[in-house]
């Protein structure tokens, strides 16, 4: 550990109360010392390299609420694309001990050639095997005209209760755009090599996928409503096993095969990428090499995060008498009670010109995503008000979104108004041109100025920690509910 002056580099024993007066930044006497973190301690006089088991020591230390969290929640969510595989192969009459073993080899296996080429295109293959769910759609004749109406003009289940309608709300948006898509889709683009003048064509890529994703929601939507409307099992969703049981009872046989093997197709790639993605961001946090360019022997780190949760994963899974239907419905609900978190921060980070220069979001992108990012918290506040009143209807659901919006209004224009008169500005008035566009680079970390924080950001920080603690609590408390009896 050292600290940099204008003179010379000094260690961190070094470094004293008076010295401090010396160091380019204003820091707190309490600032040096032992780094005492939630895992471990990192002592002053060490000042060796970090190998072995010092840095799975120094890694521990360091270690933090946001890493652990990120962390935790993809690696429930690879559970639950390992419990999409043991229902597919139970359907099927694979062994899960098999089915499973072999699914994880093959996802290790994907990542380890030290080629990215390659494992875009296994990822392809995976990606065209999707379209196993047209056939499927075809087989179940759905009403085409009801179909484009509903897709347009949506309504709640009938006698459904609204806590339960708001968290498979809450649930299918946290299933659609997941934290771990955010920090997925940065890092690919990067070891993808991608420079800021293919930009416009990545975004053709992604508009492309959207498109791909509703389309195949709605797909799935219309084939299981025309196979479970009108019988017992309509309105009670158990598992996708049960989906593809049921959709072999009424539509066929071959119709449930091929929903089972797109089920393994789909659970395999979300498995890979979210691995993907928590590798490539500890790979960040902790300056490892961190590239599907590089070989397992140069890249250990990388490979072992992504190795690791994947067999974690698998041993959870084929654990006895664990609640995997719940489990998937509670991961991917607070998948969306955590976007609103991921979002801001982002949305924070590409509205830093110093940061993305001539590619930071332009005003009418910032009010669109705060639209969106006020939009996510209003749902889940729904959801908290359900837990608290089950009996709750939709004049109240109504009030709660007017009260909520009419609040956040308030409170932006009282910070706004806070901003003006304290004459706060934008400390990146700098002119870009076109040919910025192609060439920006961000600057090195040490040569970034600091974040300026306005009152209006850090009012919506605080929001947003109140909410968190809040909206998750109530989220634990309804799925606790719904595993008791009579509830």
């Amino acid at each position: 550990m050292t600290y940099e002056t204008k003179e010379a580099t000094l260690p961190a024993s070094l470094v004293t109360a008076p010295a401090l007066k010396q160091l380019g930044a204003q820091l707190d006497s309490e600032h040096v010392g032992d780094i005492r973190g939630g895992f471990g301690t990192i002592f002053m006089h060490e000042t060796g390299p970090r190998t072995g088991w010092s840095r799975l020591r120094t890694l521990l230390a360091v270690l933090g609420p946001g890493v652990i969290d990120l962390f935790l929640l993809n690696g429930l969510t690879i559970v639950t694309e390992f419990i999409g595989l043991t229902l597919a192969f139970d359907y099927l009459g694979v062994s899960k001990i098999w089915g499973i073993g072999i699914s994880a080899l093959v996802i290790m296996a994907s990542v380890s050639t030290g080629d990215l080429r390659r494992f875009e295109r296994f990822a392809l293959v995976l990606v065209f095997g999707s379209l196993l769910l047209v056939p499927v759609l075809l087989m179940s004749h759905p009403p085409v005209r009801q179909v484009a109406h509903d897709f347009f003009v949506p309504r709640f289940p009938a006698k459904a209760p609204v806590a339960d309608v708001m968290l498979l709300i809450i649930a299918i948006v946290g299933t659609t755009v997941a934290p771990w898509q955010l920090f997925f889709q940065q890092s690919y683009v990067v070891d993808k090599r991608i420079t800021p003048r293919f930009i416009p064509y990545e975004r053709i890529d992604l508009w492309i996928g959207i498109g791909l994703i509703i389309v195949g929601a709605v797909r799935m939507m219309a084939f299981t409503a025309v196979a479970f409307n009108g019988t017992p099992e309509f309105g009670h969703f158990k598992d996708a096993g049960a989906v593809a049981a049921g959709i072999e009872q009424h539509i066929g046989r071959t119709a449930g095969v091929f929903f089972a093997v797109a089920l393994i197709d789909a659970c395999i790639i979300g498995a890979a990428a979210v691995s993907l993605s928590t590798a490539y961001a500890i790979g960040d946090v902790l300056s490892m090499r961190h590239s599907l360019h590089r070989k397992m022997s140069d890249a250990k780190g990388f490979y072992a995060v992504y190795f690791g949760l994947i067999v974690l994963s698998a041993a959870v899974v084929l654990t006895p008498g664990a609640p995997l239907g719940l489990l998937t419905n509670a991961v991917q609900t607070l998948a969306g009670i955590l976007l609103p978190s991921a979002t801001v921060f982002l949305l924070l980070l590409c509205n830093d010109k110093a940061v993305l220069g001539p590619w930071a979001n332009k005003r009418k992108t910032t009010i669109f995503t705060g639209i969106v990012i006020a939009i996510l918290v209003m749902l889940s506040v729904v959801l908290t008000a359900s837990v608290l009143f089950p009996a709750i209807s939709g004049i109240h659901i109504l009030a709660i979104l007017v009260g909520g919006c009419v609040l956040a209004l308030m409170l932006s224009l009282g910070a706004r108004i806070i901003d003006t008169r304290r004459g706060h500005q934008d400390p990146a008035q700098i002119r870009f041109t076109e040919a910025d566009l192609l060439t920006w680079r961000m600057p090195p970390l040490d040569q970034l100025p600091p974040a300026r924080l306005t009152v209006l950001d850090r009012t919506w920080l605080i929001v947003l920690r109140g909410y968190l603690v809040i909206a998750a609590g109530f989220v634990l408390v309804r799925i606790i509910l719904m595993v008791i009896p009579g509830h």
